[in-house]
């Protein structure tokens, strides 16, 4: 694959994943789903997004 073919997709599907848990993580924080007390999911979401961007960044990004 290309580089910026690479780079992009790359984007495309981090973007849509951090979108995605932060989108849910606002809805558990706020009560939306009927749970209250979302600040441990909140701490994980923003691990895993976290751990996506740096792959993201490490596979993509970063030239070896």
């Amino acid at each position: 694959m290309s580089y910026r073919v690479k780079l992009l997709m790359g984007f495309i599907g981090t973007a849509n994943l951090v979108i995605f848990i932060g989108g849910l993580s606002h809805s558990i924080s706020t009560g939306f789903a009927g749970f209250s007390g979302g600040l441990p999911f909140m701490i994980i979401a923003i691990l895993v997004c976290g751990m996506a961007v740096y792959d993201f960044w490490d596979e993509c990004v970063r030239k070896k």
